[in-house]
């Protein structure tokens, strides 16, 4: 969602065993940058929503959310002011398949294998960090955090 210069954006790590899975975006944005899944959240949308969509969107994997590691603010090298709002994921169903336009390649290692990657590889790298830092430290909320979308 766009609104006076401000992107909300939804994102997750999507765990398995001790590996976390990552993708390589070739957007105008981010060329070939390594993140985590994850986009925009649409007007009106459930922010728990958005997450799931969109990792299924570039990852073809559907996820179940089993908790957050945060919201995170920040100005983004587009210099956008973005609230991004990051999940941990856990694959319930499909097979890992990249057909979104701009996702190149995608891999799983292991959340402390990270650290070894150059800043310039990464999109938005203080911010992957941080995630990152919390991943590590088990600085994990529960899910339950979030509240279901108010109706009108």
């Amino acid at each position: 969602m766009y609104k006076e210069g401000i992107v909300l954006v939804a994102t997750a790590s999507i765990m398995n065993d001790d590996e976390v899975l990552i993708i390589r975006e070739n957007k105008p944005a981010a060329v070939n940058k390594w993140t985590f899944p994850g986009g925009h959240i649409d007007y009106g949308e459930d922010i728990l929503n958005a997450a799931q969509r969109e990792v299924k969107e570039e990852t073809g994997l559907d996820i179940k959310l089993i908790g957050t590691t945060g919201v995170y603010n920040f100005i983004s090298s587009t210099n956008n002011q973005v609230i991004l709002f990051h999940f941990i994921g856990e694959i319930t169903a499909g097979r890992l398949k990249l057909e979104e336009e701009g996702i190149t390649d995608s891999m799983w290692i292991k959340v402390d294998d990270f650290a070894k990657f150059q800043k310039e590889d990464l999109r938005e790298p203080q911010l992957l960090k941080q995630i990152i830092d919390n991943l590590l430290k088990e600085e994990v909320y529960p899910i339950s955090l979030y509240n279901e979308k108010l109706s009108k």
